[in-house]
């Protein structure tokens, strides 16, 4: 009797803790069951207390499922190697945060898998996560597909993906430009580009040939750097989108007396294998403008590839019906030359820590400019959401990086600043980094 007492008393303590300490709680919804070929809701709601700070909330999703957002509540939404991330720089102040997705069900599918999460956040300068409850959820075969076709959802990612990428072509590099048309009743025409960047990350570049008597100016670039000169269009990318598809537009201003329509013609550049390889853009009868995923989608998989070539190629004329194909300059070189930039900052391995020093969307001097200031640094630059950034240092610890700061703060004019984050190369919140290094943070 007393050791049925002690128990009860001890989950009654259990409860009276996560009641009154506990600082998150994650509730998910979604189904039990869906048949393949069809979608899951999954609706996740977090019970924060009055906290706003960084937070990420993950679930691994498995091969042949699809995630699309819904509702992100102010959340950036991502999908990379099969892992869906709500990702919070702050929170909203609501008490109850609620995001949602859905998840489309290939219809080869069928089998049971689980569905869990984590809901990491920043709380008293300590890294905090709560795990979600996992959730079976069970496919249900699709009865209008060949059961040789059908695959258990677990073994989908090995043994159905590459005949799925050979088939649909989803994959593959892809560039669409729809036929151009005048936009909103003017005499300008709006040019949309449709990029399926496939697992390429970085150095790719759309150059388009530009009618004589038009002028181009950007409209949507997705962080590219635009540019227009010498009747022809130019957007550089040092890192591409993290979407596996988006599209691109710019505009075309025609001189006074142009009236005929302009005819297109251009190539979009990436890295494969270390060389610079280069596809024509196929212009296609669709509309790329507020289209859904599911229409971007089906105009991908029905738009045959263009051939993959390195960007300099000759054709001998000794040799006839023969191409040499020569081996391609770098993509950085070749982003180098069309911006005329020096001081690249380059990738370092692991998370680490520099300072920006200053922000600007025309190029510099820098050596020139940052003269006047004596750093004891190299300042290097980099393209991000649009600008070039400058700053300087790589350290590896956050308190080193803080420090620095401070002394730019205090030696220099330079009132401005900030710590930057990176991880891989690719900029992170000093907070996710925080999160994942588990250093300490620093006024």
């Amino acid at each position: 009797m007393f050791k049925y007492l002690l128990l009860l008393v001890h989950m009654f303590g259990l409860f009276i803790l996560n009641t009154f300490f506990s600082d998150v709680s994650v509730y998910m919804n979604t189904v039990g069951q869906v048949e393949a070929g069809n979608e899951i809701l999954v609706e996740v709601t977090l019970d924060k207390s009055d906290f706003e700070s960084f937070a990420r909330f993950q679930q691994e999703i498995p091969g042949g499922l699809t995630p699309v957002p819904i509702k992100t509540a102010n959340a950036d939404f991502s999908f990379k190697d099969q892992k869906v991330k709500f990702l919070w720089l702050k929170l909203p102040s609501e008490q109850k945060v609620t995001v949602s997705y859905k998840l489309r069900v290939d219809q080869r599918l069928k089998g049971t898998f689980n569905l869990g999460g984590t809901f990491s956040y920043i709380a008293n300068n300590e890294r905090k996560s709560v795990q979600v409850p996992s959730k079976a959820i069970a496919i249900n075969p699709n009865s209008s597909v060949d059961p040789k076709l059908v695959v258990d959802v677990n073994d989908f990612k090995t043994l159905v993906t590459p005949v799925q990428v050979a088939e649909s072509g989803i994959e593959q590099v892809k560039c669409i430009r729809q036929v151009p048309y005048l936009a909103d009743g003017s005499n300008e025409y709006q040019i949309n580009l449709l990029v399926n960047k496939g697992s390429k990350e970085k150095f790719a570049k759309i150059q388009e040939t530009v009618p004589e008597g038009y002028s181009a100016v950007a409209s949507e670039s997705k962080n590219a750097i635009f540019t227009f000169k010498d009747q022809t269009v130019k957007l550089l990318w040092m890192n591409l989108p993290s979407d596996p598809y988006f599209v691109v537009s710019y505009k075309l201003v025609p001189n006074e007396g142009i009236t005929t329509s302009p005819k297109m013609d251009g190539t979009f550049s990436y890295i494969e294998n270390d060389n610079t390889m280069s596809i024509g853009i196929v212009e296609k009868d669709v509309s790329l403008q507020n289209v859904s995923d599911e229409n971007l989608l089906a105009i991908l998989s029905t738009t045959g590839q263009s051939i993959s070539v390195p960007i300099n190629y000759v054709q001998p004329q000794d040799y006839s019906g023969t191409v040499k194909i020569e081996i391609a300059e770098s993509a950085l070189k070749l982003i180098q030359e069309d911006t005329k930039l020096t001081n690249m900052l380059e990738p370092e391995s692991g998370v680490y820590y520099r300072v920006q020093v200053a922000a600007g969307h025309r190029p510099i001097n820098i050596n020139r400019y940052f003269k006047k200031y004596n750093l004891d640094k190299e300042v290097r630059t980099e393209f991000h959401e649009g600008w070039r950034k400058y700053s300087v240092g790589s350290f590896y610890v956050y308190k080193a990086a803080r420090d620095y700061r401070v002394q730019i703060w205090n030696t220099t004019t330079i009132d401005d600043a900030f710590v930057s984050a990176y991880n891989n190369g690719k900029r992170i919140t000093v907070q996710e980094a925080l999160m994942i290094t588990n250093h300490e943070w620093y006024r």
